[in-house]
């Protein structure tokens, strides 16, 4: 039986993330792992924070009755309550507990608010470099993508933005820190951005997704986007942070500025539902309602980023450094970032095509490589760049 056409067409331009990891374990089988360097996938090669541990332990061991049972869609009230908590401390918005909506992740987070706010036909602007996944979320509920570049710097272009919005526009996806580029996005321009939506009559949604809101370096914070922009929503999970990719944990926050929030919210709560999700994981639920604070260590990521960046920079590549996240996006020495992408497969380092996120010309390499496999990796860089 033919799979739909829909499908047929997304599978044939599939992630390149994902197609360059397959890409990875085949060739590891055939020439030995220690020869292939691996910087596709951002799988954390570091272990959760010890309090997520300590406190996951416990509630697993505990009796409590009902803490493996349904609750309301949206989450345990207590846990979405303490999520509130924590945003009113950071943002100085009066989130509460009925704003909460807790989520299999960002990626569900993400495809919960599409779902609930998008028509057949409906506009989502995205910001190139953008998520590789984001077309896909968007296409999954009938909407369609208007891709506006960022600046030279990697940062939004209000004006560009300005621009492409249309009488059906829905929404903008916003990602700070970025994926791919290692951009925090400042908070003048973050305020510019909305006050530019709050001049239209009826503005977009500006959706915030924001797992590597904690991977920040240098001392820099990453500005908080709700307290810049009132029309928003916020698509939050602890992958990033604490090492938690697989666990699937994250909620989706709407904020009280926005109008009708009480109606968005039921809307999200019921696509929660009716997407198949039911429910975010329950004990990873009351997990973070007591340890969503913790984070791995910063540091091991910054040194890793520091000596990727110095010596691809010593290699002559054009790279900028990343403020945070952790993915490094280089400009290809070539304008055909896959033909580059497999000379470099010739030296065994596995990248992803900087056409997967909208930019051309540009490939991600990612930091959750473990350290030993940065180093060995630097002169096969540098034979792939000699080849020019």
């Amino acid at each position: 039986m033919p799979v739909a056409r829909g499908i047929a067409e997304q599978l044939e331009r599939a992630s390149w993330i994902r197609r360059m990891f397959e890409e990875g374990a085949r060739l590891k089988r055939e020439r030995g792992a220690e020869n292939i360097f691996d910087f596709t996938l951002g799988n954390p090669e570091v272990e959760p924070p010890a309090q997520t541990l300590e406190v996951l332990r416990r509630i697993a061991a505990g009796v409590t009755p009902g803490s493996h049972g349904y609750m309301p869609n949206p989450g345990f009230p207590q846990v979405r309550a303490a999520i509130a908590e924590r945003l009113r401390r950071d943002t100085g918005i009066a989130f509460g507990a009925e704003h909460i909506c807790m989520t299999v992740g960002a990626a569900a987070a993400c495809n919960v608010i599409l779902k609930a706010i998008l028509d057949p036909g409906d506009e989502v602007i995205l910001l190139a470099p953008y998520f590789a996944e984001y077309p896909f979320y968007v296409g999954n509920h009938g909407g369609r993508t208007i891709v506006v570049e960022t600046d030279a710097e990697c940062l939004p272009d209000i004006a560009a933005i300005a621009a492409a919005i249309t009488d059906r526009t829905r929404a903008i996806i916003l990602n700070t820190p970025n994926n791919p580029s290692g951009r925090v996005y400042p908070a003048t321009v973050l305020r510019d951005l909305g006050a530019m939506l709050s001049g239209l009559p009826t503005p977009p949604l500006v959706i915030s997704d924001e797992p590597y809101k904690r991977l920040v370096y240098d001392g820099r914070t990453q500005p908080e986007v709700a307290s810049e922009i009132a029309n928003m929503a916020i698509c939050y999970s602890w992958s990033k942070a604490q090492a938690l990719a697989g666990e699937r944990i994250g909620f989706l926050a709407l904020s009280p500025r926005l109008p009708d929030v009480a109606q968005m919210a039921a809307a999200c709560a019921f696509a929660n539902r009716t997407l198949g999700f039911v429910n975010a994981p329950a004990i990873w639920q009351l997990v973070m309602a007591e340890a969503g604070d913790a984070c791995v260590d910063l540091a091991a990521y910054q040194h890793k980023r520091d000596i990727l960046y110095a010596g691809l920079s010593r290699a002559g590549y054009e790279v900028r450094k990343p403020e945070g996240g952790y993915y490094l996006f280089l400009k290809t020495p070539i304008s055909d970032d896959v033909a580059f992408v497999a000379r470099l497969l010739e030296q065994g380092i596995l990248a992803v095509p900087g056409v997967g996120f909208g930019r051309a010309g540009y490939l991600r390499l990612s930091l959750t490589a473990p350290l030993d496999t940065i180093e060995r990796s630097l002169p096969a860089f540098e034979r792939a760049l000699a080849k020019e």
